[in-house]
């Protein structure tokens, strides 16, 4: 049995490699249990940061790369007394042999281990700060923590590539593209001139805060809700219902009208009434007009009717008023009930419309805020 253990297969003792393949199946079988329980003690130390998370969240956010990086760590310590088999130790490409491959392989594995778990904390604390933030009425907060979640998650990943670069080509390949850099770096900033003035706009949008998530906008020819605010662009859902996406930049330098933001809402009317209308009725007809926009307490006091214009076929009376009352259904509303009350005087007074024209003419200007 000892000279079993000792017996040498590719350069180790069968005793190593026993040893390893037990220190393996007992990780693999209590890898799960420990990274429980050490998911269950960071989380103790964060616990104090938001009450409202539960355990359950945490650990299932860290268990998957806890066991990842337990394992690996597990085999890379077990595998450290063993030596590299040497007629394994083929030369693989150029000057690289096969225990240089393996070793790269090893230590990217356990870069990769540490990106996830940087990445999984920071989705952690995007999920602490989204539970507080929907504890306030501004939904801006929501959003502005999944920017900054999408951003340090941009910025982890950066470096994990770099740190990739310099395990598969060294330091001096580093160094080369950095040296590179200065030497390129019109070309590069010239490359990437456009996404550099997308992401400053989005900290613009946060911090200038021109809208907010749920606002209505008309930004150009697009109106509709924003329903998000990325880094490199805006999504808006359109009237339509069509799904826009607006780089920031544009979002930023374009004339915006946050329709969210109006406090009143102006209407305008014109009325075109014949010709053959007597100058008393229609002084009458004027002032019961000016009464029912008086007697209307959706309607504010500054209203303007007035007889606009005249031409040889038409009377023009112009109406303007303006509401407080914005949203889809109540505003159409208002509008009906006043359109069927000007209807109800006309009847009232036997006034004619023009047969030379349409019946009656209504425009609305909106979108500005008063």
């Amino acid at each position: 049995m000892y000279n079993f253990l000792n017996q040498i297969i590719l350069d180790n003792p069968v005793q190593d490699y026993l040893i390893l393949i037990s220190v393996l199946l007992f990780v693999t079988f209590i890898k799960r249990y420990v990274s429980k329980g050490l998911a269950a003690i960071l989380f103790r130390l964060v616990k104090s940061w938001s009450p409202q998370i539960e355990e359950k969240n945490f650990v299932t956010l860290l268990l998957r790369p806890l066991e990842f990086f337990f394992l690996l760590i597990t085999f890379m310590l077990t595998i450290d007394r063993f030596t590299f088999p040497h007629i394994l130790n083929v030369h693989v490409y150029n000057k690289a042999t096969l225990q240089d491959v393996t070793k790269t392989l090893l230590s990217l594995s356990l870069s990769m281990s540490i990106i996830w778990i940087m990445l999984r904390l920071i989705d952690f604390i995007a999920l602490v700060l989204e539970k507080k933030a929907d504890l306030t009425e501004d939904k801006t907060d929501n959003q502005f923590v999944i920017f900054f979640r999408d951003f340090f998650k941009a910025i982890v990943l950066i470096m994990g590539g770099i740190a990739f670069i310099r395990i598969l080509f060294g330091v001096g390949l580093v160094e080369k593209i950095i040296a590179g850099l200065g030497i390129g770096a019109a070309a590069l900033a010239l490359a990437a001139k456009e996404s550099i003035e997308n992401l400053i706009g989005s900290f613009i949008i946060f911090f200038d805060k021109p809208f907010r998530v749920g606002d209505t906008v008309k930004v150009d020819s697009w109106q509709g809700a924003v329903e998000k605010i990325g880094l490199r662009s805006t999504r808006i859902r359109t009237l339509e219902k069509t799904y826009v996406t607006v780089p920031n930049k544009k979002m930023v330098d374009s004339i915006l009208d946050n329709l969210t933001l109006r406090t009143q809402q102006r209407i305008s009317l014109k009325l075109e009434l014949d010709t053959e209308t007597p100058a008393e009725t229609l002084l009458l007809f004027l002032q019961d007009v000016r009464q029912l926009l008086k007697n209307n307490a959706n309607i504010l006091d500054n209203f303007t009717v007035n007889l606009h214009d005249f031409t040889k076929d038409t009377y023009v009376i112009q109406i303007i008023f303006n509401t407080y009352i914005i949203d889809g259904a109540p505003y159409a509303a208002l509008r009906e009930s006043v359109n069927l009350s000007l209807i109800r005087l006309l009847e009232a007074r036997n006034l004619k419309l023009p047969t030379t024209s349409t019946n009656v003419t209504v425009k609305m200007e909106e979108g500005s805020a008063i």
